[in-house]
């Protein structure tokens, strides 16, 4: 079963489908492309580990993490006055920083001979693009990329949180794919996506005049849903996640929602 969104769900943007959801559509974007690459190249499947203290109140992308609210759900202690001072009858529940390792996958294609990066494929995550160490590495890796004769290709399904970094936008969007070929900066082509969409394909860039494989993105995160069988797993009568739609995009969703909620 299909999703009843047309392009990207944003029901899989809350934390208990992202982080399976960002490993099962990076696996399946790597399938799609390596039958389309010449025989001197390659896709390999990376892993980058972030340390989250879980201070914003949230740690997303780590299937056996405790998941905190931001709120306390600890009712108010009373307290017990004596004669003279007023004290506490039972002890507050708090909670302390713990470090959690939160990993998350990108792409490479790599020339076989030499082995070197051609192309890094990233999506984002929430931790991305959140404020904080994660933000910061990610940016710290793009200035890089961006400065070296390597080409990007950015993926952003999420729509909370600030985009990167992209001048020259016309319009704002609900999600974003970057596609920077190294011999082309500072100039990018952007797909800009809104909800209501079907997601677009886009190319992978290799050497100049290699022919580029093209990734049919709505035809694998159709496949990546019905696999994981998120049709049976999402509550469709619970509100969209954050952030919050526009008063356009909620009426949109809501009749686009009815025949499920109402059924």
């Amino acid at each position: 079963m299909l999703s009843p969104f047309p392009g990207m769900d944003p029901y899989l943007e809350q934390p208990a489908f992202w982080s399976s959801f960002h490993s099962r559509l990076m696996v399946a974007i790597a399938d799609a492309i390596e039958p389309q690459l010449s025989p001197q190249y390659y896709v390999e499947v990376e892993t980058r580990t972030y340390h989250d203290d879980g201070e914003d109140g949230l740690l997303i992308g780590i299937p056996d993490a405790i998941v905190f609210s931001g709120q306390s759900d600890v009712t108010p202690q009373l307290l017990v006055e004596d004669s003279s001072v007023a004290t506490q009858s039972r002890p507050e529940r708090v909670s302390v920083p713990m470090s959690v390792a939160v990993k998350e996958r990108y792409l490479e294609v790599r020339e076989i001979v030499t082995d070197e990066v051609i192309t890094v494929i990233e999506l984002l995550s929430p931790k991305n693009k959140r404020s904080g160490e994660g933000r910061i590495a990610y940016e710290k890796k793009r200035r890089a990329i961006l400065s070296s004769a390597t080409h990007l290709v950015e993926l952003d399904l999420l729509r909370g949180n600030k985009p990167m970094a992209i001048l020259g936008m016309r319009s704002k969007t609900a999600y974003r794919i970057l596609v920077s070929r190294s011999h082309q900066r500072p100039a990018a082509d952007l797909y800009s996506v809104m909800l209501q969409q079907e997601l677009p394909s886009f190319p992978v860039p290799l050497k100049l005049n290699d022919p580029e494989p093209s990734v049919s993105l709505q035809e694998i995160f159709n496949g990546v849903y019905e696999r994981a069988r998120y049709a049976t797993r999402i509550d469709y009568h619970l509100p969209v996640p954050p952030p919050a739609l526009s008063e356009a995009d909620r009426q949109w969703v809501e009749a686009l929602l009815a025949p499920i909620r109402h059924s």
